[in-house]
């Protein structure tokens, strides 16, 4: 069997960029030079990104970053797949790297303490321990770790009212309980843990590479992890050493399609899914139709056509 084509990498970090709306020329340059397609997104508060090519071109970009004495420590997470999980290459600006709106938060000054994932299951059995998904609903409905509580949130940015309003972190003792938060790749982690930090919560903790990498290195006999992870390109899930799961991809809101969600009435591909069909005009609807129509049509003449198929959005 011919090994995989694509290599994804995975990177982000939390770094004081006062210049980065200048850096966004050049990277993209570099990027485009080398067929490397994905996301990255620049703020004043660091770097958050997402890409894939040949092998060679995407450790290239990554040299290229880290040339930067600011970025040299850079780490990146990987895996491979044979078809291209990004059809484009972005640099975008951003006021933040993960959206929180909340001002004053330093993940370089006040994040949680770092627990490896060799040391996660001890910690989230400790019944003192407060064990926090800081994902998205969508994201939590198809994969978790057993004994977590799912906030129920539709975005990041909801979290910090749901802190305030949990009685898991507010128990009538007054004291505030030991907390581990854990994320997809540890971004959202660093912030949420920042956060509770600026909260006065003092014994805060969080997965050291997110779920992806307690995946990567945890067998799955000893895992106290539950389904599969929502990634954010055309794998759609992983599950153990990082292979693709099963779910599919809802091209109209982005989001894993629910089990059952094809044979559903308010299913159409590339238009709607049970989730999102209430959300959506006819009129959104009649256009999404029409770009399924176009991307049908590439397809069958084995052409890429961007327009239909795109990957969804990255680690918000």
């Amino acid at each position: 069997m011919p090994s995989p084509r694509y290599l994804t990498a995975a990177f982000y970090k939390f770094v004081d960029l006062p210049d980065y709306a200048e850096r966004k020329p050049a990277l993209l340059d570099f990027c485009e030079s080398h067929q490397v397609k994905g996301l990255i997104l620049l703020a004043r508060e660091g770097i958050n990104s997402t890409i894939a090519g040949a092998p060679d071109d995407v450790h290239a970009v990554l040299a290229y970053l880290r040339a930067d004495p600011l970025l040299a420590d850079l780490q990146h997470k990987e895996s491979f797949a044979d078809k291209a999980p990004f059809y484009r290459m972005k640099v975008r600006l951003k006021k933040e790297i993960v959206t929180m709106q909340v001002n004053g938060i330093s993940p370089t000054q006040m994040a949680g303490t770092y627990v490896k994932p060799e040391d996660w299951n001890a910690l989230i059995s400790d019944p003192d321990v407060v064990v926090v998904d800081t994902r998205n609903d969508y994201e939590v409905d198809i994969g978790t770790f057993a004994g977590a509580i799912n906030p129920h949130i539709k975005t990041f940015a909801e979290l910090p009212q749901w802190v305030q309003q949990s009685e898991r972190l507010h128990p009538p003792s007054g004291k505030k309980p030991k907390v581990a938060m854990f994320c997809t790749g540890g971004i959202r982690c660093e912030k949420s843990t920042a956060y509770m930090r600026a909260q006065g919560y003092d014994e805060v903790y969080h997965l050291e590479g997110g779920i992806l990498k307690y995946l990567e290195n945890i067998p799955p006999a000893q895992s106290l992890w539950q389904g599969e992870c929502f990634v954010f390109d055309e794998r759609v899930s992983v599950g153990h050493g990082l292979v693709p799961g099963h779910h599919g991809l809802c091209r109209a809101c982005r989001q894993p399609l629910e089990d059952g969600a094809t044979t559903s009435p308010l299913y159409e591909a590339g238009v709607s899914c049970p989730r999102c069909h209430a959300a959506t005009s006819d009129t959104q609807k009649a256009s999404a139709r029409e770009r399924q129509r176009q991307w049908e049509l590439a397809k069958a003449r084995q052409q890429v056509h961007i327009g239909a198929v795109l990957p969804h959005k990255s680690e918000p």
